[in-house]
């Protein structure tokens, strides 16, 4: 990715945007946005990096570990750390049976009226969401300079697979907005000079994440994980 100055007001920064503590007193620490748990190595130059507080930052990484097992059992179809692509997922599912066994309970084969068997996995919502929300804010605090302290009204995610190809369509094609961002703002300047832009997506890691973010008479940040997993946060419903 490239390098991007920003040139926003300061102020803007002063709190953590997950418990929307006063950065000040509070040890504070630098958060990827994405996790690199998330990307696949070699990671990509210049990601995201965004100002949060240490006990935020310690407090999602039970469930970022999660997150990032459970997607790479489910694409492998396995819990067999020798099956991981992703080194991560390999070490966390080593070195941590526990989870490794809470994650294959969540696995179910059925066997289709052809004969063939078919995995469903039953993912723990409430921990998907809480890192899907982080990395959502993250995204809009580095990219527009601004927190967004604020509950979003709604969080959805889900395997593309599963949208209908009219969903597919809205969801991947996002018109480009008639109100720019603000001057100074890293967006505005990746609109400008088209930075790490595939369409109105900033390509973090081809095939592995990237996201979007709708700003017009709405805030929506959308994001794709291993061009499997959409998700959709909305600030505005």
């Amino acid at each position: 990715m490239h390098h991007i100055d920003e040139y926003v007001d300061e102020r803007h920064k002063s709190w953590c945007v997950h418990c929307r503590r006063r950065l000040g007193p509070l040890e504070s620490t630098r958060d990827h946005n994405p996790s690199k748990a998330l990307l696949l190595p070699p990671y990509p130059n210049n990601l995201p990096v965004v100002r949060i507080c240490r006990m935020c930052n310690t407090g999602f990484s039970l469930d970022e570990e999660y997150m990032v097992a459970l997607l790479g059992c489910i694409l492998t179809g396995s819990t067999d750390p020798g099956l991981q692509a992703n080194p991560t997922v390999k070490r966390i599912l080593n070195r941590n049976n526990k989870l490794r066994a809470r994650i294959e309970k969540s696995k179910a084969v059925y066997v289709r009226y052809t004969g063939e068997p078919q995995t469903v996995w039953k993912p723990e919502a409430d921990r998907i969401e809480r890192i899907v929300v982080k990395n959502a804010r993250g995204h809009v605090y580095y990219e527009f300079g601004e927190p967004r302290l604020d509950r979003p009204v709604r969080v959805w995610f889900g395997p593309l697979g599963s949208m209908t190809a009219a969903e597919r369509e809205i969801f991947e094609n996002i018109c480009a907005p008639s109100l720019w961002p603000e001057v100074g703002s890293r967006m505005m300047t990746r609109i400008l000079a088209r930075k790490d832009l595939d369409g109105a997506w900033v390509n973090v890691q081809d095939g592995i994440y990237r996201y979007a973010l709708i700003h017009e008479g709405a805030l929506i940040v959308r994001t794709v994980l291993y061009d499997y997993l959409a998700t959709e946060v909305d600030w505005n419903g």
